[in-house]
């Protein structure tokens, strides 16, 4: 009894430590030998599968060998379960978490595009700035938001700058990282591509709203978005400290004409300041939008 124990624990010690040394498509082309899986390109009937995974075990009692493949087969398979938010609140190789701080630069229009970046918490900016000096203001990017995907097509450069408007905590990941798992988890490729299908609406929303709504409007559209109006049923949420500058920039007006209309949104309830830091949207908020 005690023999076969030991004999257990040496096999399972040597198939964590061999597992760890493998890339995922030595360990899958292992699997299948293991389980006897040749697939249609086992052109090499003259060293069979089980002669070629037992050197593996070189060294091994039988006995081990076979408590090898069991175990190997077992964690592997259990390795394999991929769950997408585990992905990203984990660090790994290509894999690294942030902390930036309020008004901190995440990266520059013009800088060398090479990862993609998820929003673990906060809010992030996203400006453009033309040859002239204007700036203006794309995006304003939630928990749960990914941005710098241009890297993954021929974008070699950013097309804008990435800006911290609240202490944020990032996952950056390389593009050779990103490009593998998209490839090889279907999980987390599905939850991307809903993600840039919700982002693509969201630009063609932003274009109709520019070209034909009054800035009051698309002043309160803005902040009913930056409250995550609609989600979890709450009928108001607290935005963290925005600027009017920033405000001005994204609804495409001044800054005067966004105090304006602050003041008026504020005497008419349907926003509250909170010691001149968090900014309270209520629901009525959407009669402006509404309102024709």
């Amino acid at each position: 009894m005690e023999t076969e124990r030991s004999v257990q624990c040496a096999a399972i010690s040597a198939a964590c430590r061999f597992i760890g040394t493998l890339t995922s498509q030595a360990a899958s082309i292992l699997l299948s030998c293991l389980e006897g899986n040749h697939g249609p390109s086992s052109a090499r009937k003259d060293t069979p599968c089980s002669e070629r995974t037992d050197e593996i075990g070189t060294g091994l009692r039988a006995r081990e060998r076979f408590v090898f493949r069991s175990t190997f087969v077992a964690t592997f398979k259990m390795r394999r379960k991929f769950h997408p938010q585990t992905f990203l609140s984990t660090v790994d190789v290509g894999r690294t978490i942030a902390v930036v701080l309020l008004k901190q630069t995440i990266f520059l229009q013009g800088e060398s595009s090479d990862a993609v970046f998820y929003i673990q918490k906060g809010k992030v900016k996203l400006n453009v700035l033309s040859k002239a000096g204007k700036e203006a203001t794309i995006g304003i990017l939630n928990e749960g938001d990914f941005f710098g995907e241009g890297c993954l097509t021929a974008q070699p450069l950013r097309m804008c700058t990435a800006t911290a408007i609240t202490d944020c905590a990032l996952m950056r990941i390389d593009k050779k990282s990103m490009m593998e798992v998209i490839h090889r988890e279907h999980a987390f490729s599905d939850m991307f591509v809903a993600h840039l299908l919700t982002r693509n609406i969201r630009y063609q929303e932003d274009l109709v709203d520019q070209l034909f709504n009054s800035s009051e409007k698309r002043l309160a559209r803005i902040l009913l978005l930056l409250a995550h109006f609609g989600k979890d049923g709450k009928p108001a949420m607290a935005i963290p400290q925005i600027s009017q500058e920033t405000l001005s920039a994204i609804v495409g007006t001044t800054r005067g004409r966004i105090n304006f209309f602050m003041n008026r949104f504020r005497k008419l309830g349907f926003i509250d300041y909170r010691g001149g830091d968090d900014l309270q949207v209520h629901s009525s908020l959407l009669n402006i939008v509404l309102h024709d």
